[in-house]
């Protein structure tokens, strides 16, 4: 069962890296991991900066309630974290994704999901 769920999230984000792409998206990074947790996707357009976590569930509402607050804090920290590491994006907007995968769907994309402290 957790393999499975494992696999899941492997190919939803796949499939969200390729839908990224498609809107021309740089991908700088996939599964980036610092001491505060991981960012599923990390991605550049212009001077926006977008850290992307991605939801598989069955339904787009499950996905929205799967990202708590204390979840959203540990990706604020891990942006601090990417940042710091590579100075060349500090300039950049810097904004948090989220991308909605559900069965048989196309990745539901929404731009600017929270503003760190929300």
């Amino acid at each position: 069962m957790k393999k499975d769920t494992y696999r899941r999230g492997l190919s939803a984000e796949a499939l969200c890296r390729a839908a990224l792409r498609l809107k021309l998206y740089r991908v700088l990074a996939s599964r980036y991991r610092s001491p505060h947790g991981e960012i599923d996707i990390v991605v550049a357009r212009g001077k926006t900066l977008a850290l992307v976590e991605v939801k598989a569930r069955p339904s787009a509402r499950e996905a929205i309630e799967a990202i708590t607050p204390h979840q959203r804090a540990r990706l604020e920290r891990a942006a601090g974290d990417f940042l710091a590491r590579h100075a060349q994006f500090n300039r950049h907007n810097v904004r948090f994704d989220v991308m909605l995968v559900a069965p048989r769907r196309w990745p539901v994309h929404i731009k600017d999901a929270w503003r760190p402290g929300d």
